[in-house]
């Protein structure tokens, strides 16, 4: 868009750019600026318009980005024109990704490498590889407190490593997944060293007060994040002399994103990852990236534009690179960071369905699908060009972060069903075998989390260690129901590495004194390649599960009505065990698949002339197109097996 003064700033900032920049090749990069720079503007003048600084800064802002692009590798900026050509790419069903640690999955990143083939063998081709950039050794929060943003942790590679690494998985067409943490750093951050020695440019990098007036009107509306190890918001810091904001932990400094310099830190830091081969960043915490007085500090307008900027800033450099929005918030609250009042996603493409999830664990602990339904039907559509992230389980805890009204409107009293839930999960309630362990207890309220292996959380651990074979199979049939719905709702379904190979709950971390305080660690494994051999074997737990989240990735990626347009549609039916669904094609009518499941223990039957369209055409047959068998149907009543599902198409 045409707009005179935003054009004649950037006539004036063309102007002055350094002359190692003007001198170089940038057509792609100016048609891309000229195209985006009406709305980068309006953004930059709305956030920081009012400093005197605005126009040093706009000019920063503009260098920082022909920097990064005469910097990125050439190879990239091919991918970014065929990604620009085919700008739905990443909505295809083909897609199914796996997080992990490098150092708990293969040792390091070299380690990530040799196992490349492992990715291909299961179908996976989207690697997040959980935080890599330097830390400290001990309070590091799993990599999420970054002491250097650009620097490769030398425990577990170097960036050379990481190099190689990308090189081969572009070869192997395997997404890179990398994350950056924007909210804070380190406490050991150079930054930060620079603020506690007293320099005010840095300690403008955070919010640090002398006293505790405003860090108590602050504490007045925000809630506590890690109230069980890391109580209250702020922190005290006895070098600086000076209260610094600490939302998630002490050593974790929260940056004061109303200064500019910090956004166009920030920014190069993201393009600097970009170039290092980064198909997709994972932005760490972006519901808290703005603080005002009086609100919770999540979710506030200044967020989203934020990451808009962040966004058209990264079109001009780097348009082929993806954003995750890392933000567990409230239903209505997530779908706006693919961006509100839009179309197409214009801040982050992709996001955690933390709902979905959720939601799901609420269905197994329950055995029905009652608050499942009312949920998904509070859950906002996505924009086009976007898609959600579903997940069974992650490195973070569990939340149930369900709507009060859903809960009532399902049939439960909110804070009983959640105490039932974190009953369940960690062993308590009577008819659980379940081996989860609580996180993040507030004493005030008595809320907490959930931590623990999917395996363990499905009782998988109880059967193995009671040896009982039928239990051994419903936990195993469990962990298939919920990968089943991860591949098959919409969205890239995302694995955590050993769910599939049943991997168990992790002890060994309570024998570190770093760890020892944090039960997340349990379900954070070090994967032991030796046993995973078992999953070539018959008959093991490794091979039952692995096997058929094989097959399962393998038939996902064949059926074209997968793929993520808004092209679901939810079918309540009467039986309240069955979660039922329709994906359908946009393109043509006559494809579409049933998804079915039984979230009870016990067979379940379901009238398919009930179930619309389903029930009209009497000359076709019914196929599983997961086992590729014709399911058991008995004059139209179809049967389920306990923790059972099916993806049914029809065949005429």
């Amino acid at each position: 868009m045409y707009e005179q003064v935003s054009h004649s700033l950037l006539n004036d900032i063309l102007n002055n750019l350094k002359t190692e920049i003007s001198k170089q090749d940038l057509r792609h990069f100016y048609t891309r600026l000229g195209a985006n720079f009406y709305a980068i503007h309006s953004l930059f003048e709305r956030l920081y318009g009012h400093r005197d600084d605005f126009k040093t800064q706009a000019l920063r802002l503009v260098e920082t980005m022909a920097r990064q692009y005469i910097q990125r590798p050439d190879v990239y900026k091919e991918i970014d024109i065929e990604r620009e050509n085919n700008h739905n790419w990443f909505l295809s069903q083909k897609w199914v990704g796996m997080a992990l640690y490098s150092n708990g999955f293969a040792g390091d990143l070299n380690g990530v490498r040799e196992h490349l083939g492992y990715f291909q063998e299961l179908g996976v081709n989207l690697a997040h590889i959980m935080p890599i950039m330097r830390c400290p050794e001990g309070h590091s929060d799993g990599g999420y407190a970054v002491s250097n943003f650009r620097e490769v942790d030398s425990r577990i590679g170097s960036m050379e490593d990481l190099s190689k690494l990308a090189d081969e998985m572009r070869l192997r067409d395997i997404l890179l997944v990398l994350d950056v943490v924007v909210n804070h750093t380190s406490n050991e951050h150079e930054w930060a060293q620079k603020a506690r020695a007293g320099d005010p440019v840095y300690q403008n990098y955070y919010y640090t007060f002398e006293n505790r007036n405003v860090p108590d009107m602050f504490e007045q509306s925000m809630p506590e994040i890690f109230p069980e190890n890391s109580p209250g918001n702020f922190t005290w810091d006895e070098e600086m002399e000076r209260w610094v904001m600490t939302v998630f932990n002490n050593f974790q400094w929260d940056l004061n994103y109303s200064n500019p310099a910090v956004f166009i830190e920030m920014l190069d830091i993201i393009l600097y990852w970009a170039n290092k081969g980064a198909d997709i960043l994972r932005l760490d915490a972006v519901a808290f990236l703005w603080k005002k007085i009086g609100s919770t500090c999540q979710n506030e307008r200044e967020a989203h534009l934020i990451l808009q900027l962040l966004k058209d800033c990264c079109q001009v450099t780097a348009p082929g690179v993806l954003f995750i929005a890392e933000a567990i918030v409230a239903p209505f609250e997530v779908a706006k960071y693919f961006g509100e009042d839009a179309v197409i996603a214009k801040e982050c493409e992709i996001a955690y369905n933390a709902t979905f999830m959720a939601l799901l664990w609420d269905a197994m602990a329950t055995k029905n699908a009652k608050l499942l339904n009312q949920g998904i039907k509070s859950l906002p559509v996505k924009l086009e060009r976007a898609t959600w992230l579903n997940y069974a389980r992650c490195h973070d805890d569990i939340g149930l972060g369900f709507d009060d009204s859903d809960i009532q409107l399902a049939g439960y009293e909110p804070a009983q069903h959640r105490k039932f839930l974190l009953d369940y999960y960690t062993g308590k309630f009577s008819d659980s075998y379940a081996r989860g362990l609580p996180f993040g207890h507030n004493e005030k309220n008595g809320d907490a989390r959930i931590s623990g292996s999917l395996a363990s959380l499905v009782g998988l651990q109880h059967a193995l260690d009671e040896g009982n074979p039928q239990s051994t199979e419903a936990a195993v049939g469990s962990i298939l129901l919920l990968h089943s719905m991860i591949l098959s709702f919409g969205g890239i379904p995302l694995l955590y590495y050993g769910d599939e190979l049943g991997q168990l709950n992790d002890y060994s971390y309570q024998e570190d004194p770093n760890k020892a305080g944090d039960s997340r660690w349990v379900h954070r494994p070090t994967i032991n390649w030796d046993k995973a051999e078992n999953r070539n074997m018959p008959g093991t737990v490794e091979y039952k599960i692995f096997s058929a989240l094989k097959r399962m990735i393998s038939v996902r990626k064949e059926i074209d009505v997968f793929a993520d347009f808004n092209n679901r549609t939810l079918i309540e039916v009467e039986n309240p065990h069955l979660f039922v669904f329709e994906r359908y094609s946009l393109i043509k009518p006559s494809e579409q698949v049933l998804v079915i499941a039984n979230f009870d223990g016990k067979p379940q039957h379901l009238d398919l002339s009930t179930v619309g369209r389903w029930a009209t055409n009497k000359h076709a047959r019914l196929v599983d197109l997961y086992s590729g068998f014709t399911p058991d149907i008995f004059k139209k009543t179809l049967v389920v097996a306990g923790f059972g599902f099916y993806w049914l198409s029809e065949v005429a």
